[in-house]
């Protein structure tokens, strides 16, 4: 019974990722008036420095950028 319940929460956690990136961007920002298209740019490799710019310019620090991507994910 535990397998049980432990492999159906791994299969509930895989399942809240809902969100395409691109709905993530727009949901974004809806929300947040003073991002654009740029702020979302990233080459690949380059993610990070695209998240660090996001927390800077909504004034949010690393874990609540992560909170809000998990956020995104409930609507």
């Amino acid at each position: 019974m535990k397998s049980l319940i432990a492999h159906r929460t791994s299969i509930e956690l895989k399942m809240e990722i809902t969100r395409s990136w691109r709905e993530q961007k727009v949901m974004l920002k809806q929300r947040f008036s003073n991002l654009c298209d740029m702020d979302f740019e990233f080459k690949e490799g380059k993610r990070e420095g695209m998240l660090e710019k996001l927390s800077l310019k909504l004034n949010k620090s690393r874990k609540e950028l992560e909170l809000l991507f998990a956020e995104l994910q409930t609507y």
